[in-house]
């Protein structure tokens, strides 16, 4: 689908296999789940194991937070069960970035996997074993969120529980990159803007202070069913896997709108902001 890096074998105490339960709408009619609702797999690693690291602890206490800049989101081809638990295995690794010889970021990256009991809902079948239905990259660089814009950037963890430095290399690759076709794919429509701007209210915020960052994938994905719509493409598919970089962030009141160019198998562009610079990048590959 869309490049992202491999899954670690995770340090004691950075994982956590949790159980849960899905909504309703988290399936399309034949059972295979959607991309966004995969990364609610990442909630039990943050419930259970991230609220009480040290490092995590001390961090936060020093104003230190790892901020959600990219995800990378993978749904399969098997149909799960919408009525029956699923079950997630997440992890955190650490690592850093460098410019020439200079540490430039500090990042928190999670991994997380969902599986769900095998089949589509009937009464009358008995579910199958646990099928892995969707996978998710997330990449979140240190911050000091509260702090002057100039003294914000963080290249030390000079925290209990953190090493100063993570060992792990982690080359970043630039925000822009979600707005790219894959590898082998080429354009076959121009970019254009989406026929009409979204205005943020507080339903699309969440406790962070912001909008929450799965609205932008949400209206994004609207805007590309209303492209495929205007250039007669086949309307049987769905969104088989996401990328999206977060640049900036919205507010209640903020007006934005998507741009969307088509590629083939999927779309991208950007949504972007009144001034016309994107708050973020996104990608998607469409599948029947």
């Amino acid at each position: 689908m869309f490049p992202a890096p491999a899954v670690p074998d995770f340090p004691p105490g950075q994982s956590a296999t949790t159980t849960g339960y899905f909504r309703y709408e988290d399936c399309t009619q034949d059972g295979r789940l959607i991309p966004l609702a995969i990364p609610p797999a990442l909630g039990g690693l943050w419930r259970e194991v991230l609220v009480h690291h040290p490092g995590a602890r001390n961090a936060l206490a020093q104003g230190v937070i790892p901020i959600l800049t990219r995800l990378t989101l993978t749904s399969f081809d098997n149909p799960i069960r919408v009525d029956r638990p699923f079950q997630s295995t997440a992890g955190f690794l650490l690592a850093h970035d460098k410019q020439g010889d200079e540490i430039s970021r500090l990042y928190m990256n999670v991994w997380a996997e969902t599986r769900g009991a095998a089949g589509k809902l009937s009464r009358h079948v008995t579910p199958g074993e646990f099928a892995t239905a969707g996978t998710i990259f997330a990449e979140h660089t240190f911050t000091r969120l509260m702090a002057p814009p100039d003294q914000r950037k963080v290249t030390r963890l000079a925290v209990d529980g953190y090493p100063e430095i993570p060992e792990t290399r982690y080359a970043a690759p630039a925000p822009t990159t979600a707005a790219e076709p894959p590898d082998g794919a080429t354009w076959t429509a121009e970019l254009e803007p989406d026929s009409t701007d979204y205005v943020f209210t507080l339903d699309q915020t969440d406790s962070n202070q912001h909008v929450n960052s799965l609205v932008y994938v949400r209206l994004f994905l609207e805007a590309v069913n209303r492209r495929l719509a205007k250039e007669g493409q086949p309307l049987r598919v769905r969104s088989r896997a996401v990328d999206v970089a977060y640049r900036k962030p919205c507010f209640a009141g903020d007006r934005v709108r998507a741009h969307v160019r088509l590629f083939q198998g999927g779309a991208a562009g950007h949504v972007a902001g009144d001034d016309g610079k994107p708050r973020c990048y996104v990608r998607t590959i469409l599948a029947p």
